[in-house]
């Protein structure tokens, strides 16, 4: 092989190498800014620490997001806000009862947010977005007014088939939510808030929540027959 073949299939393997490692750079920063909002909070994660667990230099995070507050909004998307086409998608082709549709929406969210890195977005919002009413709203209208509809939308399918009872959905929505807040607080909080092995058991937690919610905690009277004695 000539030197000048060797020096341009030499260039050119670099080149390909460095433009991969471009593409990388995106993904890399929403993994270690997802890490340290986490970890210490998002006023305290400066733009620098989150370049540097990337590996790269503070002026490279700035190319692709302009402000911390860029930044996280682009967590949100990545990992939560993102996904809900696709989740109501599957709520489009779900042939199920509502009752099987509701215990399927409450695991797979887990097992797609709850038990990942991203649940701690959800311990982070909750921590910290009463200090930043721009990240409060977008995050409002793109996780909680998106996830309160899909819901809706499975309790409704409920009533319009006759499987649930009508009720308020403004208010019957966090039946459904309340329980996997709860969940997701005791995965962060190490057994402050609740037992400490509650998410190792997060499949039976579920179960158990599922089942209270479709058949509430009271033994259901006996029917009536005849008239009451006086």
């Amino acid at each position: 092989m000539s030197i000048s073949k060797f020096l341009s299939d030499t260039t050119a393997t670099l080149s390909a190498k460095r433009e991969r490692r471009k593409e990388a750079r995106p993904g890399e920063l929403l993994d270690a800014a997802l890490d340290l909002f986490v970890e210490k909070g998002f006023a305290a994660t400066r733009a620098e620490e989150v370049a540097a667990r990337a590996g790269v230099s503070k002026g490279t995070l700035f190319l692709y997001f302009q402000s911390k507050e860029e930044l996280l909004k682009a967590v949100v998307r990545e990992n939560i806000s993102g996904r809900f086409k696709e989740w109501n998608d599957e709520f489009e082709r779900f042939e199920g009862t509502a009752a099987e549709m509701l215990a399927y929406c409450m695991t797979v969210w887990w097992e797609r947010v709850g038990a990942t890195r991203a649940s701690g977005i959800t311990k982070l919002m909750m921590s910290e977005a009463g200090n930043f009413p721009e990240i409060t709203a977008f995050y409002q209208q793109e996780v909680i007014e998106p996830g309160q509809a899909l819901f809706r939308r499975i309790m409704q399918r409920g009533i319009d088939r006759g499987e649930f009872r009508p009720m308020d959905l403004d208010y019957a929505i966090y039946s459904v939510i309340a329980p996997m807040i709860f969940l997701i607080l005791a995965k962060h909080s190490a057994g402050t808030c609740a037992d400490p092995s509650l998410p190792g058991n997060a499949t039976k937690y579920i179960a158990t929540q599922v089942d209270t919610i479709l058949h509430g905690i009271c033994v259901a009277p006996a029917p009536t027959t005849g008239k009451a004695k006086k």
